[in-house]
């Protein structure tokens, strides 16, 4: 297991589940964090889906330091390297190349590659990669394959994320080779455009409680 997989898997374990975030305002980025961390969440991930999600990540990362935030939707070695002079701690993609393995060899910031196949999964595996995301993991076989695969490659663990919500995320957490899961359901967007940080927290809190 490679010193980054080490730390990755650190990370992951802290906490149940890991927000996946889409930001749309940079100015809610801070705020939400912390709501977030307040609920017990203090790992999370922003995506690059939003123009700003680059800066809502150095907002974080500069004025938050009870979140580690990560980035996800990374999908070039361009994206990892934005992504962690922004200050993201983690990589998450949701799927994996030749090229992002590379780029993940030559920087000290853990990476978690998507994958949703056997091949996948072993494809990591082979790069020294040692915990993967599950995605979509509702859509490609859900707990069911996760169970299935757990036998031909035992010493893989995964952090399954897609469809994933309050009511079956325990499905998933049972299992010995799911490190924690990922899900949006806890920053919902209706109450991040309203700046209910004091919901957020609640839905963290719950979500922290998972074992």
């Amino acid at each position: 297991m490679s010193d980054t997989t080490g730390t990755l898997l650190s990370i992951l374990k802290s906490q149940p589940v890991m927000p996946v975030l889409i930001i749309e305002r940079v100015e809610d980025a801070v705020p939400l964090a912390r709501a977030l961390a307040a609920g017990g969440l203090k790992a999370i991930e922003v995506t690059l889906r939003t123009a700003v999600a680059l800066d809502a990540i150095r907002a974080i990362s500069e004025q938050s330091p009870d979140t580690l935030v990560g980035a996800g939707t990374i999908l070039s070695p361009d994206d990892y390297q934005a992504a962690v002079e922004a200050g993201a701690r983690f990589i998450v993609s949701p799927g994996a190349t030749p090229a992002l393995f590379a780029a993940a060899r030559t920087s000290g910031v853990p990476y978690l590659p998507g994958t949703s196949t056997a091949s996948e999964i072993m494809a990591a595996r082979e790069a020294g990669l040692g915990i993967v995301k599950f995605f979509p993991a509702e859509q490609s076989g859900g707990a069911a394959f996760l169970k299935a695969i757990s036998s031909p490659i035992a010493d893989m663990k995964f952090c399954p994320t897609g469809g994933i919500s309050l009511r079956n995320a325990g499905d998933y957490l049972s299992l010995p080779n799911v490190v924690c899961v990922g899900g949006s359901w806890v920053a919902p967007k209706d109450l991040v455009a309203a700046g209910d940080w004091d919901a957020i927290t609640k839905l963290a809190s719950e979500a922290a409680a998972l074992r």
